[in-house]
Protein backbone atom coordinates (compact mmCIF):
# COMPACT_ATOMS: atom_id res chain seq x y z
CA UNK A 1 0.00 0.00 0.00
CA UNK A 2 0.94 3.44 -0.78
CA UNK A 3 2.55 5.63 2.19
CA UNK A 4 1.39 9.13 3.01
CA UNK A 5 3.97 11.27 3.78
CA UNK A 6 4.32 14.97 5.30
CA UNK A 7 6.27 17.48 4.05
CA UNK A 8 6.72 21.26 3.68
CA UNK A 9 4.82 22.94 1.11
CA UNK A 10 6.60 24.17 -2.18
CA UNK A 11 5.43 27.06 -4.54
CA UNK A 12 4.43 23.88 -7.22
CA UNK A 13 2.03 22.48 -4.91
CA UNK A 14 -0.69 25.09 -5.29
CA UNK A 15 -3.24 23.58 -8.21
CA UNK A 16 -3.06 20.56 -5.30
CA UNK A 17 -4.16 23.18 -3.14
CA UNK A 18 -6.80 24.17 -4.76
CA UNK A 19 -8.43 20.82 -5.39
CA UNK A 20 -8.15 20.56 -1.61
CA UNK A 21 -9.99 23.73 -1.10
CA UNK A 22 -12.36 23.05 -3.83
CA UNK A 23 -12.65 19.67 -2.05
CA UNK A 24 -13.49 21.11 1.25
CA UNK A 25 -15.89 23.26 0.04
CA UNK A 26 -18.09 20.73 -1.77
CA UNK A 27 -17.82 18.90 1.84
CA UNK A 28 -18.96 21.65 3.93
CA UNK A 29 -22.17 23.10 1.50
CA UNK A 30 -23.06 19.09 0.89
CA UNK A 31 -22.95 18.37 4.65
CA UNK A 32 -25.69 18.02 7.47
CA UNK A 33 -25.82 21.59 8.14
CA UNK A 34 -24.36 23.38 5.04
CA UNK A 35 -21.41 25.95 5.89
CA UNK A 36 -19.58 28.53 3.24
CA UNK A 37 -15.92 28.76 3.44
CA UNK A 38 -14.46 30.75 6.56
CA UNK A 39 -11.59 31.43 4.53
CA UNK A 40 -11.56 32.18 0.62
CA UNK A 41 -9.13 30.68 -1.36
CA UNK A 42 -6.87 33.78 -2.00
CA UNK A 43 -6.36 34.04 1.69
CA UNK A 44 -5.31 30.32 2.05
CA UNK A 45 -3.13 30.71 -1.21
CA UNK A 46 -1.38 34.17 0.53
CA UNK A 47 -0.86 32.31 3.84
CA UNK A 48 0.70 29.12 1.87
CA UNK A 49 3.23 31.14 0.51
CA UNK A 50 3.85 34.14 3.32
CA UNK A 51 3.12 31.49 6.45
CA UNK A 52 3.32 27.96 7.50
CA UNK A 53 2.13 25.39 5.40
CA UNK A 54 2.37 21.52 5.11
CA UNK A 55 0.97 19.07 2.81
CA UNK A 56 0.69 14.93 2.74
CA UNK A 57 1.43 13.74 -0.35
CA UNK A 58 0.70 9.68 -1.72
CA UNK A 59 1.59 9.03 -5.68
CA UNK A 60 2.77 12.34 -5.58
CA UNK A 61 -0.51 13.58 -5.43
CA UNK A 62 -1.71 16.26 -2.60
CA UNK A 63 -4.06 14.71 -0.44
CA UNK A 64 -4.33 16.73 2.91
CA UNK A 65 -2.76 19.79 3.76
CA UNK A 66 -2.65 22.27 6.86
CA UNK A 67 -2.12 26.16 6.68
CA UNK A 68 -1.11 28.47 9.56
CA UNK A 69 -0.35 31.50 10.43
CA UNK A 70 0.64 33.60 13.97
CA UNK A 71 -0.45 37.17 15.07
CA UNK A 72 -0.04 38.64 18.67
CA UNK A 73 1.16 35.53 20.53
CA UNK A 74 -1.64 33.29 18.60
CA UNK A 75 -1.72 31.07 16.13
CA UNK A 76 -4.63 30.17 13.82
CA UNK A 77 -5.10 27.54 11.25
CA UNK A 78 -6.55 28.96 8.17
CA UNK A 79 -7.00 25.67 6.05
CA UNK A 80 -7.31 21.66 7.27
CA UNK A 81 -8.56 19.21 4.72
CA UNK A 82 -7.71 15.34 4.12
CA UNK A 83 -9.50 13.77 0.87
CA UNK A 84 -11.77 11.22 1.53
CA UNK A 85 -9.67 8.59 -0.40
CA UNK A 86 -7.11 9.04 2.45
CA UNK A 87 -9.16 9.92 5.69
CA UNK A 88 -11.78 6.63 4.65
CA UNK A 89 -7.95 4.25 5.13
CA UNK A 90 -8.85 2.67 8.55
CA UNK A 91 -4.61 2.71 8.75
CA UNK A 92 -3.39 5.52 7.35
CA UNK A 93 -6.49 8.11 7.42
CA UNK A 94 -6.11 8.94 11.13
CA UNK A 95 -2.10 9.03 10.74
CA UNK A 96 -2.29 11.48 7.69
CA UNK A 97 -4.28 14.24 9.83
CA UNK A 98 -2.47 13.88 13.31
CA UNK A 99 0.81 13.88 11.04
CA UNK A 100 -0.01 17.52 9.35
CA UNK A 101 -1.72 18.76 12.35
CA UNK A 102 1.44 17.82 14.38
CA UNK A 103 3.93 19.01 11.17
CA UNK A 104 2.17 22.58 11.61
CA UNK A 105 2.24 22.77 15.32
CA UNK A 106 6.08 22.14 15.32
CA UNK A 107 6.62 24.85 12.36
CA UNK A 108 4.54 27.47 14.64
CA UNK A 109 6.28 26.33 18.19
CA UNK A 110 9.69 28.28 17.94
CA UNK A 111 7.07 31.47 17.06
CA UNK A 112 6.34 31.99 21.03
CA UNK A 113 2.68 30.75 20.51
CA UNK A 114 0.46 30.49 23.37
CA UNK A 115 -2.74 29.12 22.01
CA UNK A 116 -3.41 27.25 18.39
CA UNK A 117 -6.86 27.62 17.20
CA UNK A 118 -9.22 27.31 14.52
CA UNK A 119 -12.59 28.29 13.28
CA UNK A 120 -14.41 25.55 11.44
CA UNK A 121 -18.52 24.32 10.78
CA UNK A 122 -19.16 21.65 12.83
CA UNK A 123 -20.71 19.41 10.49
CA UNK A 124 -17.20 18.79 8.86
CA UNK A 125 -13.98 16.16 8.81
CA UNK A 126 -12.02 18.31 9.96
CA UNK A 127 -13.70 19.55 12.73
CA UNK A 128 -13.87 15.56 13.88
CA UNK A 129 -9.57 15.11 13.53
CA UNK A 130 -9.32 18.31 15.33
CA UNK A 131 -11.34 17.02 18.54
CA UNK A 132 -9.43 13.85 18.43
CA UNK A 133 -5.70 15.65 17.92
CA UNK A 134 -6.42 17.34 21.39
CA UNK A 135 -8.03 20.60 20.05
CA UNK A 136 -11.48 21.26 22.84
CA UNK A 137 -14.85 22.55 21.38
CA UNK A 138 -16.24 25.97 22.38
CA UNK A 139 -19.44 25.57 21.97
CA UNK A 140 -20.57 29.16 23.74
CA UNK A 141 -19.03 31.09 21.13
CA UNK A 142 -20.67 32.38 17.64
CA UNK A 143 -19.00 33.25 14.40
CA UNK A 144 -19.31 36.55 13.29
CA UNK A 145 -17.76 38.30 10.13
CA UNK A 146 -18.50 41.61 8.58
CA UNK A 147 -17.45 42.31 4.63
CA UNK A 148 -15.52 46.02 5.07
CA UNK A 149 -17.73 48.57 2.85
CA UNK A 150 -13.84 49.56 1.56
CA UNK A 151 -11.20 47.20 0.79
CA UNK A 152 -7.27 48.87 0.73
CA UNK A 153 -7.10 48.55 -2.98
CA UNK A 154 -9.79 51.35 -3.04
CA UNK A 155 -8.91 53.94 0.10
CA UNK A 156 -6.32 55.79 -2.15
CA UNK A 157 -9.17 56.15 -4.98
CA UNK A 158 -11.62 56.98 -2.36
CA UNK A 159 -9.85 59.61 -0.91
CA UNK A 160 -8.72 61.32 -4.13
CA UNK A 161 -12.34 61.97 -4.74
CA UNK A 162 -12.82 63.34 -1.11
CA UNK A 163 -14.86 59.98 -0.10
CA UNK A 164 -15.10 58.78 3.12
CA UNK A 165 -17.05 55.51 5.29
CA UNK A 166 -19.74 56.94 7.10
CA UNK A 167 -20.75 55.70 10.61
CA UNK A 168 -23.39 52.35 10.08
CA UNK A 169 -26.53 53.65 12.34
CA UNK A 170 -27.38 57.52 10.75
CA UNK A 171 -30.32 56.03 9.27
CA UNK A 172 -31.47 55.24 12.44
CA UNK A 173 -30.50 58.76 13.89
CA UNK A 174 -32.79 60.65 11.33
CA UNK A 175 -35.49 61.72 14.25
CA UNK A 176 -38.94 61.62 12.86
CA UNK A 177 -39.76 62.06 9.15
CA UNK A 178 -40.81 58.45 8.77
CA UNK A 179 -42.74 59.17 5.47
CA UNK A 180 -40.11 60.43 3.55
CA UNK A 181 -37.26 57.57 5.06
CA UNK A 182 -39.74 54.78 4.21
CA UNK A 183 -40.16 55.99 0.77
CA UNK A 184 -36.30 56.48 0.57
CA UNK A 185 -36.18 52.82 2.20
CA UNK A 186 -38.83 51.38 -0.48
CA UNK A 187 -36.96 53.28 -3.44
CA UNK A 188 -33.73 53.46 -3.25
CA UNK A 189 -32.37 50.81 -0.01
CA UNK A 190 -34.30 47.65 -0.66
CA UNK A 191 -33.85 47.31 -4.77
CA UNK A 192 -29.78 48.24 -4.53
CA UNK A 193 -28.94 46.49 -1.14
CA UNK A 194 -30.85 43.12 -1.97
CA UNK A 195 -30.71 43.28 -6.64
CA UNK A 196 -32.22 39.19 -6.31
CA UNK A 197 -35.30 40.89 -4.52
CA UNK A 198 -36.44 43.53 -6.49
CA UNK A 199 -35.49 41.28 -9.28
CA UNK A 200 -37.87 38.49 -8.36
CA UNK A 201 -40.98 41.59 -8.58
CA UNK A 202 -39.07 42.93 -11.47
CA UNK A 203 -37.97 46.33 -10.20
CA UNK A 204 -35.20 47.95 -11.81
CA UNK A 205 -32.15 49.24 -9.04
CA UNK A 206 -32.26 53.03 -9.40
CA UNK A 207 -29.34 54.51 -10.51
CA UNK A 208 -29.90 58.83 -9.96
CA UNK A 209 -32.33 60.91 -8.06
CA UNK A 210 -33.09 63.85 -7.39
CA UNK A 211 -34.25 65.66 -3.67
CA UNK A 212 -36.00 68.72 -3.74
CA UNK A 213 -37.48 70.87 -0.85
CA UNK A 214 -36.69 74.43 0.92
CA UNK A 215 -33.16 74.68 2.56
CA UNK A 216 -32.62 73.12 6.12
CA UNK A 217 -35.00 70.34 5.68
CA UNK A 218 -32.34 67.41 5.82
CA UNK A 219 -31.91 66.33 2.08
CA UNK A 220 -28.16 66.04 2.65
CA UNK A 221 -28.88 64.27 5.70
CA UNK A 222 -31.10 61.73 4.17
CA UNK A 223 -28.00 61.53 1.45
CA UNK A 224 -25.51 60.54 3.94
CA UNK A 225 -28.37 58.37 6.06
CA UNK A 226 -28.89 56.04 2.62
CA UNK A 227 -25.30 55.95 2.00
CA UNK A 228 -24.61 54.64 5.89
CA UNK A 229 -27.69 52.41 5.47
CA UNK A 230 -26.20 50.49 2.28
CA UNK A 231 -23.39 50.61 3.75
CA UNK A 232 -21.18 52.33 0.90
CA UNK A 233 -18.56 54.85 0.55
CA UNK A 234 -19.71 58.61 0.19
CA UNK A 235 -18.49 60.96 -2.08
CA UNK A 236 -20.11 64.47 -1.80
CA UNK A 237 -19.15 66.60 -5.15
CA UNK A 238 -19.29 70.23 -4.41
CA UNK A 239 -19.62 72.67 -7.92
CA UNK A 240 -17.46 75.51 -6.34
CA UNK A 241 -14.62 73.45 -6.06
CA UNK A 242 -14.52 71.85 -9.56
CA UNK A 243 -13.70 75.96 -10.61
CA UNK A 244 -10.39 75.64 -9.63
CA UNK A 245 -9.86 72.59 -11.58
CA UNK A 246 -7.57 72.65 -14.69
CA UNK A 247 -9.89 73.11 -17.30
CA UNK A 248 -12.69 73.88 -15.60
CA UNK A 249 -15.79 73.44 -13.36
CA UNK A 250 -17.02 71.10 -17.20
CA UNK A 251 -13.38 69.21 -16.83
CA UNK A 252 -13.53 68.98 -13.12
CA UNK A 253 -16.87 66.80 -13.51
CA UNK A 254 -15.49 64.26 -16.39
CA UNK A 255 -12.25 63.83 -13.97
CA UNK A 256 -13.97 63.22 -10.84
CA UNK A 257 -16.77 61.10 -12.43
CA UNK A 258 -13.49 58.94 -13.94
CA UNK A 259 -12.43 58.05 -10.27
CA UNK A 260 -15.86 57.65 -9.21
CA UNK A 261 -16.01 55.05 -11.89
CA UNK A 262 -13.23 53.17 -9.97
CA UNK A 263 -14.83 52.58 -6.91
CA UNK A 264 -16.66 49.12 -7.06
CA UNK A 265 -19.85 50.91 -5.03
CA UNK A 266 -19.99 54.67 -3.95
CA UNK A 267 -23.07 56.72 -3.28
CA UNK A 268 -22.46 60.21 -5.02
CA UNK A 269 -24.18 63.45 -3.84
CA UNK A 270 -24.01 66.90 -5.20
CA UNK A 271 -25.72 69.66 -3.33
CA UNK A 272 -27.21 72.31 -4.57
CA UNK A 273 -27.12 70.97 -7.95
CA UNK A 274 -28.79 73.96 -10.06
CA UNK A 275 -25.46 75.59 -9.65
CA UNK A 276 -24.20 73.60 -12.78
CA UNK A 277 -27.61 72.22 -14.03
CA UNK A 278 -29.59 75.65 -14.76
CA UNK A 279 -31.75 76.07 -17.61
CA UNK A 280 -30.11 76.37 -21.03
CA UNK A 281 -30.76 78.74 -24.00
CA UNK A 282 -30.85 82.36 -24.25
CA UNK A 283 -28.71 84.70 -26.33
CA UNK A 284 -25.73 84.61 -25.79
CA UNK A 285 -26.06 80.87 -24.28
CA UNK A 286 -25.58 80.97 -20.41
CA UNK A 287 -22.19 80.57 -19.42
CA UNK A 288 -22.48 77.40 -17.38
CA UNK A 289 -24.27 75.74 -20.64
CA UNK A 290 -21.13 73.80 -21.12
CA UNK A 291 -21.19 72.80 -17.84
CA UNK A 292 -24.56 71.59 -17.81
CA UNK A 293 -24.36 69.76 -21.06
CA UNK A 294 -21.53 67.99 -19.17
CA UNK A 295 -23.20 66.49 -16.29
CA UNK A 296 -25.59 65.30 -18.40
CA UNK A 297 -23.54 63.40 -20.11
CA UNK A 298 -22.34 62.07 -16.78
CA UNK A 299 -25.41 61.06 -15.50
CA UNK A 300 -25.82 59.19 -18.84
CA UNK A 301 -22.76 57.31 -18.52
CA UNK A 302 -22.91 56.87 -14.48
CA UNK A 303 -26.38 54.98 -15.11
CA UNK A 304 -24.46 52.53 -17.05
CA UNK A 305 -22.79 51.05 -14.00
CA UNK A 306 -23.85 49.21 -11.14
CA UNK A 307 -23.19 49.05 -7.07
CA UNK A 308 -23.42 53.17 -7.57
CA UNK A 309 -26.04 55.95 -6.73
CA UNK A 310 -26.03 59.60 -7.15
CA UNK A 311 -28.03 61.77 -5.16
CA UNK A 312 -28.31 65.04 -6.12
CA UNK A 313 -29.73 67.76 -4.15
CA UNK A 314 -31.80 71.19 -4.65
CA UNK A 315 -33.50 74.05 -3.00
CA UNK A 316 -34.60 75.43 -6.25
CA UNK A 317 -36.28 73.08 -8.17
CA UNK A 318 -38.04 75.25 -10.74
CA UNK A 319 -34.45 76.64 -11.76
CA UNK A 320 -33.41 72.90 -13.55
CA UNK A 321 -33.03 72.66 -17.02
CA UNK A 322 -35.60 70.74 -18.12
CA UNK A 323 -33.42 67.47 -19.23
CA UNK A 324 -32.62 66.71 -15.78
CA UNK A 325 -36.35 66.51 -14.81
CA UNK A 326 -37.64 64.12 -17.57
CA UNK A 327 -37.85 59.96 -17.63
CA UNK A 328 -34.36 58.24 -17.92
CA UNK A 329 -32.20 60.78 -16.28
CA UNK A 330 -33.01 60.55 -12.95
CA UNK A 331 -35.22 57.73 -11.57
CA UNK A 332 -37.22 59.47 -8.75
CA UNK A 333 -37.89 63.06 -8.24
CA UNK A 334 -38.75 63.17 -4.11
CA UNK A 335 -39.71 66.12 -2.02
CA UNK A 336 -38.08 66.55 1.05
CA UNK A 337 -40.37 69.28 3.33
CA UNK A 338 -40.83 70.90 6.19
CA UNK A 339 -41.46 68.17 8.98
CA UNK A 340 -45.03 67.05 10.41
CA UNK A 341 -45.69 66.76 14.26
CA UNK A 342 -44.70 63.28 14.80
CA UNK A 343 -41.43 64.30 13.37
CA UNK A 344 -40.65 67.39 15.34
CA UNK A 345 -41.94 65.65 18.34
CA UNK A 346 -38.89 63.05 17.84
CA UNK A 347 -36.71 65.89 17.12
CA UNK A 348 -37.42 67.92 20.18
CA UNK A 349 -36.85 64.73 21.99
CA UNK A 350 -33.31 64.45 20.44
CA UNK A 351 -32.17 67.80 21.98
CA UNK A 352 -33.46 68.03 25.06
CA UNK A 353 -31.68 66.39 27.54
CA UNK A 354 -33.11 63.35 29.29
CA UNK A 355 -33.28 64.43 32.82
CA UNK A 356 -34.74 67.13 31.34
CA UNK A 357 -37.57 65.86 29.08
CA UNK A 358 -39.87 65.09 31.82
CA UNK A 359 -40.32 68.50 33.07
CA UNK A 360 -41.08 69.74 29.10
CA UNK A 361 -44.15 69.94 27.75
CA UNK A 362 -43.72 68.50 24.26
CA UNK A 363 -46.60 68.25 22.88
CA UNK A 364 -46.15 72.63 23.43
CA UNK A 365 -43.37 72.89 21.32
CA UNK A 366 -44.33 70.73 18.86
CA UNK A 367 -47.35 73.38 17.89
CA UNK A 368 -45.20 76.11 18.80
CA UNK A 369 -42.31 75.29 15.90
CA UNK A 370 -45.08 74.25 13.21
CA UNK A 371 -43.49 75.66 10.17
CA UNK A 372 -39.46 74.77 11.54
CA UNK A 373 -36.85 73.12 9.67
CA UNK A 374 -35.13 70.45 11.58
CA UNK A 375 -32.13 72.56 11.27
CA UNK A 376 -34.73 75.53 13.43
CA UNK A 377 -35.71 73.35 15.96
CA UNK A 378 -32.07 71.87 16.48
CA UNK A 379 -31.05 75.53 16.93
CA UNK A 380 -33.66 76.66 19.14
CA UNK A 381 -33.11 73.47 21.71
CA UNK A 382 -29.46 74.12 21.56
CA UNK A 383 -30.02 78.19 22.09
CA UNK A 384 -32.48 77.28 24.92
CA UNK A 385 -29.38 75.15 26.73
CA UNK A 386 -26.95 77.57 25.99
CA UNK A 387 -28.99 80.15 27.93
CA UNK A 388 -29.20 78.01 30.81
CA UNK A 389 -26.09 77.08 30.84
CA UNK A 390 -25.18 81.17 30.96
CA UNK A 391 -27.50 81.86 33.22
CA UNK A 392 -26.50 78.80 35.86
CA UNK A 393 -22.95 80.60 36.07
CA UNK A 394 -24.15 83.82 36.51
CA UNK A 395 -25.65 82.38 39.73
CA UNK A 396 -22.69 79.97 40.89
CA UNK A 397 -24.79 77.00 40.27
CA UNK A 398 -22.63 75.11 37.95
CA UNK A 399 -22.23 72.28 40.53
CA UNK A 400 -24.42 69.03 39.16
CA UNK A 401 -24.77 67.88 42.40
CA UNK A 402 -26.27 70.70 43.81
CA UNK A 403 -28.28 71.63 41.09
CA UNK A 404 -32.51 71.16 41.32
CA UNK A 405 -33.45 73.00 38.24
CA UNK A 406 -34.04 72.14 34.49
CA UNK A 407 -35.05 73.70 31.21
CA UNK A 408 -38.60 74.48 31.07
CA UNK A 409 -41.06 74.49 28.55
CA UNK A 410 -40.77 78.58 28.90
CA UNK A 411 -37.48 78.34 28.64
CA UNK A 412 -37.91 76.61 24.76
CA UNK A 413 -39.98 78.63 23.84
CA UNK A 414 -38.47 82.05 24.61
CA UNK A 415 -35.92 80.45 22.10
CA UNK A 416 -38.16 79.46 19.80
CA UNK A 417 -39.25 83.26 19.40
CA UNK A 418 -35.72 84.08 18.89
CA UNK A 419 -35.33 81.71 16.07
CA UNK A 420 -36.45 82.79 12.68
CA UNK A 421 -37.77 80.23 10.39
CA UNK A 422 -35.71 79.47 7.38
CA UNK A 423 -38.64 78.79 4.83
CA UNK A 424 -41.79 81.54 4.72
CA UNK A 425 -45.11 81.17 3.83
CA UNK A 426 -44.36 81.58 -0.01
CA UNK A 427 -41.52 79.19 0.10
CA UNK A 428 -43.61 76.52 1.42
CA UNK A 429 -46.85 77.30 -0.67
CA UNK A 430 -44.42 76.98 -3.69
CA UNK A 431 -43.27 73.86 -2.52
CA UNK A 432 -46.64 72.89 -2.40
CA UNK A 433 -46.93 72.98 -6.04
CA UNK A 434 -44.16 71.57 -7.18
CA UNK A 435 -45.14 68.46 -5.01
CA UNK A 436 -47.91 68.34 -7.19
CA UNK A 437 -46.33 69.46 -10.81
CA UNK A 438 -42.67 67.87 -10.44
CA UNK A 439 -42.04 65.14 -7.98
CA UNK A 440 -41.89 61.92 -9.17
CA UNK A 441 -41.95 58.95 -6.85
Amino acid sequence: MTRTRIRDFHDDDLDGIIRLVEAAEQEAMTGSVPAPALYPLSEVLASCQRNQAVVAVRDEEIVGAAVGRAAHGQGAIVFFHVLDSVRDDPEQGTRAEAGLLDALERRLMPLGLGKLSMLVPGSTSAFAALLGNGFEARPELEYVERHLPVQRRELDRLKAVGGRVLPRHLWDSVSGMQEEKDMLEDRLVVPLAEPDLADHFGVVPPRAVMLFGPPGTGKTTFAKAVASRLDWPFVEVFPSRLSGEPGGVAAGLRSTFEQINELEHAVVFIDEVEEIASKRGGEPPSPTQGVTNELLKQVAEFRDREGRLLICATNFVRALDAAFLRHGRFDYVIPIGLPDATAREAIWSRYIPEHTVSAVDLPVLVDASDGLTPADIEYAARRASQEALASALRQQQVDIASRTDVLSTNDYLEALRATRATVSEETAREFGEDVETIARL
